[in-house]
């Protein structure tokens, strides 16, 4: 009652109305059905280095070991389910440092070890779940005498054996953020471009010779906020990587945090509350995804362009920030702006452990961040179309539906006042679903007024109430709107004499 109470407050004030406005009825791009996807780092698969309980990092990990994750627990299996399609990216700092079971070399006593079993598990894991598989192989070149001579075997092994067991890596990667080695390896370890053109087309034509149906992605660099690639003529290796390499990639991707957390040696824009709801924290991701398609375009146009890797803060996200409503909005921008600029998978970091993942490690609850994933999987459809508002206070996004009539408008309101709006060209207003919380920095989410639960491990839609018929967001609300078909009305908006 006191939700409906506080909605007729805000409505019966006299505020301007907002027109949102489809600009053109035909779709401008469309992504892949498995847009919205997620990683697992090898650290937490093999039991490595990981985030809860480090206040540092080293060499780009945490500093407290974990045990492997239990990939058969019957609650992730659930949590998956209701995050598929998806591709489920294997990687992480961690995997340039692996020993592979299947290697003809003697493990380093300081390698981290994938074993036989735990891998086993894992392609069960990808099996059972019906999940596109992206595995990042291990360069592992840390001295500057060794770039340019990579050596595949260990590499070609595992490659051999996945197949043998009948799964396929659907894609291949070669180094984890290979622009990043000074960072994390020492400047002596960081490849120049030509160096690792000569390494990534090695593994290029091993992967094309023995797995010829897997696709092949790179090169997977990092870009900071305000930096992009940080330092030039050391690590700003993309553009001249494109560009030399001969063989060609299936997929450019690249991997982005908007904030650092306070375990990052380098922060160019630390995880603050203030900065998570300031507008302008969200315009990097597209100025550098437009320098990548830039990139793709000129030097390899038949690639497809993806977000390989990207979570609210860098080195495992902020705690008591990253796992909360706050980190909501970043989250639903960047998949409404990526697939607004083209861009085909979004790659999340992570879906399990650290801060900034989809779920918590150890109790395995959601966080606020899976439920906006959980709504985007329901109401936003391949198709994007383009939109805009007539408020900038408002950010704006639209998909088709998953109903062949259908149309959800992505509406994000990271402001402490509410709007009215109207609607130009969307056709029939139909549900709509809002998300807040109580306080920003709240664990719990609520979806229409009411916490989400699952039960006997399902949630559905109509599991929440209808929303008052009215036409105002909320302050600080995520909003995923839908409309029908309707040829004989052009202009609509959300209200009393609609219904």
């Amino acid at each position: 009652m006191a939700y409906n109470l506080f909605r007729r407050a805000i409505t019966s004030r006299a505020r301007p109305i907002n027109t949102i406005k489809l600009e053109q009825a035909a779709p401008v791009h469309q992504v892949d059905e498995r847009y919205l996807s997620f990683s697992i780092d090898i650290s937490l698969i093999i039991g490595g280095q990981w985030w809860e309980g480090s206040d540092r990092s080293s060499r780009g990990l945490g500093t407290v070991r974990v045990p492997p994750l239990p990939l058969d627990h019957p609650k992730l299996s659930q949590y998956v389910k209701h995050l598929s399609p998806a591709y489920l990216r294997v990687g992480g700092s961690e995997a340039d440092t692996i020993h592979y079971f299947c290697s003809q070399e003697l493990p380093n006593e300081k390698e981290p070890e994938l074993s036989e079993a735990i891998w086993n598990r894992l392609i069960q894991f990808i099996k059972e779940h019906e999940l596109k598989f992206m595995f990042t192989f291990k360069y592992g070149a840390f001295d500057r005498k060794q770039h340019g001579n990579w050596n595949g075997a260990d590499c070609a092994a595992l490659l051999q054996y996945t197949q043998q067991r009948g799964v396929n890596i659907d894609v291949c990667e070669l180094g984890n953020e290979l622009n990043a080695y000074w960072a994390f390896h020492g400047l002596s370890a960081q490849p120049r471009a030509k160096q690792l053109v000569l390494d990534y087309q090695r593994f290029i034509n091993q992967v094309r010779l023995l797995s010829p149906q897997s696709r092949i992605a790179g090169p997977g660099s990092a870009f900071w906020p305000f930096l992009g690639e940080t330092i030039k003529y050391l690590s700003n290796i993309t553009p001249a990587f494109l560009e030399e390499l001969s063989g060609q990639l299936d997929i450019v991707d690249w991997h982005y945090y908007p904030f650092q957390s306070q375990r990052s040696p380098i922060r160019t824009r630390s995880a603050r509350i203030e900065r998570l709801l300031d507008p302008r924290s969200l315009k990097d991701f597209e100025v550098y995804s437009k320098q990548l398609e830039n990139y793709r375009r000129a030097f390899q146009p038949q690639a497809e362009l993806w977000t390989g890797e990207s979570g609210s803060a860098q080195c495992g996200g902020q705690p008591k920030l990253s796992d909360r409503f706050a980190s909501c909005f970043w989250w639903a921008d960047q998949l409404g702006r990526g697939a607004r600029l083209g861009q085909k998978v979004m790659i999340r970091q992570s879906l399990i452990g650290g801060d900034y993942g989809l779920l918590q490690r150890e109790s395995l609850k959601p966080n606020p961040d899976f439920w906006v994933s959980w709504l985007w999987k329901r109401l936003m459809g391949q198709q994007v179309y383009s939109v805009s508002s007539q408020n900038p206070e408002l950010i704006v996004y639209c998909h088709g539906g998953h109903k062949s009539n259908r149309m959800t408008l992505l509406i994000i309101n990271m402001t402490n006042k509410p709007h009215r709006l109207k609607f130009q060209s969307f056709g029939a207003p139909k549900k709509r679903f809002e998300l807040t919380a109580d306080k920003l920095t709240s664990k719990k989410v609520l979806i229409n007024g009411v916490i989400p639960k699952f039960r006997k491990g399902k949630v559905r839609l109509k599991d929440f109430p209808k929303l008052p018929k009215l036409d105002v967001i909320a302050p600080f609300s995520i909003n995923f709107w839908t409309f029908a078909d309707d040829e004989s009305e052009t202009d609509h908006h959300f209200g009393e004499d609609l219904f």
